[in-house]
C-alpha cells in the first residue's frame, strides 16, 4: 500500500526492519523490538496500573485507492496523510499535560535532526509556552541504547542546523542533556521516572 504525504511524497517509515543479526546483537530479552512497540506496552502498563494516561496519536489518513480481490475483502492500495502530524504521543500524568515525540536511527555516533520537521518543533513549543511537559525520546537501535532529552535541551540543537551548523546531534551531546531510560521488564521503558526527576 502507497502512503502519501499531503504534498505527494510517499511516505517512508523511520523504523526499517532490523535484520536478524542485527536483532541477536541488541536483543536482551526483546530489546531490538521496535521504539513504538516498547512504548505502547510501556503506556499500556501505566494505564492499567492507574499511572498515567498516554495514548499513540492516530495519524489522520485520506484513503484514494482501494482494490477488491474478493466481495468480502478490501485491500487499500493509496492513501495520503491529511495533515502534517504533531507529535507521536500524548496524555496526562499527575494533572499534568505531557506530550513526546519518539524517534530510532541505526546510527551509532549521532542521531540525524532530519528525522524531525518544522511544524513537529513549532507544535512543541507551543506546549512547552503553555506549561506542558514536553520533550524527545530518541533510540539509537543497533545500540539498544534509548534516551529522554527535555525539550528545551533539544531546541538548541534544531536551532543550531538552522543557523547553519551540525545537522545531527552527536551521541556525547546528547549524553550531557539527556537521561538513559534502562530497559526493564514492566514497564518496558519507564520514562516516567526520568519526567520525575526533571518536572516534579
Amino acid at each position: 500500500m502507497a502512503i502519501r504525504y499531503p504534498n505527494g511524497k510517499k511516505y517512508q517509515p523511520n523504523t526499517p526492519a532490523a535484520s536478524t543479526a542485527q536483532k541477536k546483537t541488541v536483543s536482551y530479552g526483546k530489546r531490538g523490538m521496535s521504539l513504538e512497540q516498547d512504548l505502547n506496552d510501556t503506556n499500556a502498563y501505566y494505564l492499567t496500573h492507574g499511572l498515567a494516561v498516554i495514548h499513540k496519536k492516530p495519524t489522520p489518513v485520506q484513503i484514494v485507492g482501494v482494490d477488491y480481490p474478493k466481495r468480502s475483502s478490501a485491500k487499500i492500495k493509496e492513501a495520503y496523510f491529511k495533515t502534517p502530524s504533531t507529535t507521536d504521543y500524548n496524555g496526562v500524568y499527575q494533572g499534568k499535560y505531557i506530550d513526546f515525540e519518539a524517534k530510532e536511527t541505526k546510527n551509532t555516533s549521532s542521531f540525524p535532526l532530519s528525522n524531525f520537521h518544522q511544524h513537529q518543533l513549532t507544535h512543541m513549543e507551543g506546549v512547552l509556552k503553555q506549561d506542558g511537559i514536553v520533550f524527545v525520546i530518541i533510540a539509537f537501535q543497533t545500540l539498544g541504547e534509548v534516551y529522554l532529552m527535555p525539550f528545551e535541551h533539544f531546541q538548541p540543537f534544531w536551532q543550531r542546523m538552522l543557523d547553519g551548523g551540525r545537522k545531527s546531534v552527536t551521541l556525547q551531546e546528547l549524553k550531557h542533556v539527556a537521561d538513559q531510560i534502562p530497559y526493564g521488564l514492566n514497564p518496558r521503558l519507564d520514562y516516567l521516572n526520568i519526567i520525575r526527576k526533571h518536572y516534579f
